[in-house]
């Protein structure tokens, strides 16, 4: 019997309420334990899509399922982390597990681990670099238990270093901890480190597959997608 996806999108449809159409019978399926990536021009629905994705959109027509609980990291750390430091960020998301105080120490102590940032439990969330803060967040989902992480441009405003960093964390925790990943990205450099790549255009999937051969396709061809 073959497993169902972790992530599972069939014929969906989104418009605005101004009549906008975004995404057209869009589908696409995600393993588990897969990191894939979502690209396309801007305005192509990528970020609409991992919204619906989340919950944070309700599409029109068609049907998504992701295996829970599930992880979100926004474009700007800012946007989600709530809490005064590291450490309480990070367990602000476990306070409605039930759990006892020595398990969400645990917890906490694990999930910052997995991104290298155990050293900084105590310290000021304004203190963190951008590239420290996404760390935060995907430290937040896998403290969680999160089997799914939903990822919207989370470089988008990182330095290069930090990029790098960033995505190379995420396809190490995908391995490691048998996660399955959907990254959202504009950056052709970054298909070199996922599994499988999806192509978004006029508001549905046009291409997927190989991302090595997607990123060759794409850099013929005139686009906002950008190389660096």
């Amino acid at each position: 019997m073959t497993a169902a996806p972790a992530i599972s999108v069939d014929q969906v449809s989104f418009h605005w309420p101004s009549g906008a159409q975004v995404l057209d019978n869009c589908s696409l399926q995600v393993q588990a334990g897969e990191f894939c990536m979502l690209l396309g021009d801007n305005g192509s629905g990528k970020s609409t899509l991992l919204k619906i994705l989340a919950g944070l959109l309700q599409a029109q027509t068609g049907q998504v399922s992701l295996e829970p609980p599930l992880g979100y990291v926004f474009q700007n750390p800012d946007h989600q982390l709530v809490m005064p430091t590291v450490g309480s960020d990070v367990a602000f998301g476990l306070v409605d597990e039930g759990l006892s105080t020595p398990q969400i120490r645990a917890r906490v102590s694990d999930a910052l681990s997995a991104v290298n940032l155990a050293h900084l439990v105590r310290r000021p969330i304004y203190a963190l670099s951008g590239g420290q803060k996404q760390r935060v967040a995907i430290a937040g989902a896998i403290a969680r238990h999160s089997h799914v992480l939903l990822l919207d441009e989370p470089t988008a405003l990182l330095d290069p270093d930090s990029q790098l960093e960033l995505v190379e964390q995420v396809q190490r925790l995908v391995k490691e901890r048998h996660l399955t990943a959907l990254w959202v990205t504009h950056r052709l450099v970054e298909l070199d480190y996922c599994d499988r790549a999806f192509l978004l255009a006029g508001g549905k999937v046009m291409d997927e597959g190989d991302p090595e051969r997607i990123k060759r396709s794409l850099q013929t061809q005139p686009s906002s997608l950008g190389t660096g």
